[in-house]
């Protein structure tokens, strides 16, 4: 069997703790064919970019290039404009891939055919707080029924974490849209589906992910999660299903308890019920945790859910208006 080249793509912003070892595990991938690691660099406020420049002259397999708005998806571009091969991998600049992860994906990509592979983001936590916020990012009731978090068996998904590309499928949907700031991997892999592409979830390639470490960036990161998965859906008909409208509907129903309440009582049993829900499917979620993480589930789990809907609902009509897909329903 030959083992194609690997362009490995990372966006970099403010990543001075952790990118040189995140290029490391590149490297050090146990994969037989040629390897290739181009950084996207924004304009950081730490030493980020002397660190990428110092690994690219260790390395001769490490190349640099500009990203000057330091957003994420027009980094990814950058890199891949600068790369050279034909299966490109997305990387994270603080992500610790296992060491056969590019294998796996590469015979994925053989055995299926598909476009983009890609597997488990696995929420992980050193703190009582981060391993309370993994747990809620690893369960059905927090995330809904998404395997890349949850896990589950392999096969043709709507996105995966990250990805492994064959260059083709990013040529063919040119690839991200760089107005998306937010949601450009689940809007990108809907336009490789809808031209006939395949993405496929791979449970074997898991990376991990450290969750927010506290609950304002919680709030901040799924506030903004929902706000962009509502440009998805209005700029891509049809993609919207009940398991994203449920976070929404929650908070209408909490906010219209807890003030309706004042005025006929019994609806502050809609607020009652929902922190029963929550703290109820904590306690499977809390085995094995320690016990200063137990108390702080049901907290993560109404955060992710109230700062998710709160962000659908506000979503304002013009965001991403100046997206390629808006830019086409229009001409």
């Amino acid at each position: 069997m030959s083992w194609p080249p690997v362009s490995v793509v990372m966006p970099v912003l403010n990543e001075e703790r952790h990118l040189a070892a995140a290029v490391e595990h590149v490297l050090a991938q146990e994969y037989p064919g040629e390897l290739e690691v181009v950084l996207g660099v924004g304009p950081s406020s730490d030493r980020t970019r002397e660190v990428a420049d110092g690994l690219a002259a260790a390395d001769p397999r490490v190349k640099v290039v500009d990203n000057p708005t330091g957003k994420t998806p027009a980094g990814l571009n950058a890199a891949i404009g600068a790369s050279s091969h034909d299966i490109v991998a997305r990387i994270d600049g603080h992500a610790m891939m296992p060491s056969d992860y590019l294998r796996v994906a590469v015979e994925t990509l053989r055995e299926t055919g598909a476009d983009n592979v890609g597997g488990i983001m696995a929420a992980e936590g050193t703190t009582p707080w981060e391993k309370a916020v993994a747990a809620a990012m690893t369960s059905k009731i927090g995330v809904g029924n998404a395997r890349f978090h949850t896990g589950g068996e392999g096969g043709p998904a709507d996105t995966v974490y990250l990805g492994v590309f064959r260059r083709s499928a990013l040529e063919r949907v040119g690839g991200y849209d760089e107005a998306f700031l937010r949601a450009q991997d689940w809007e990108m892999n809907h336009r490789i589906r809808t031209t006939g592409g395949t993405v496929w979830f791979q449970p074997r390639m898991t990376v991990s992910y450290r969750p927010r470490r506290n609950v304002r960036l919680l709030a901040k990161q799924y506030f903004h999660y929902g706000r962009w998965r509502r440009v998805v859906a209005r700029q891509h008909k049809g993609t919207i299903n009940l398991r994203y409208l449920a976070p929404p509907v929650a908070l209408v129903g909490v906010v219209a308890g807890l003030v309706g309440g004042f005025v006929f009582w019994p609806l502050f049993l809609v607020p009652a019920a929902y922190l029963a829900l929550v703290t109820a499917a904590s306690v499977p979620l809390g085995r094995g945790l320690p016990a200063a993480g137990l108390p702080l589930i049901p907290l993560a789990l109404a955060t992710m859910h109230m700062s998710w809907g709160a962000g659908f609902l506000t979503s304002p009509p013009g965001l991403g208006s100046d997206s390629r897909t808006a830019q086409g329903a229009s001409a």
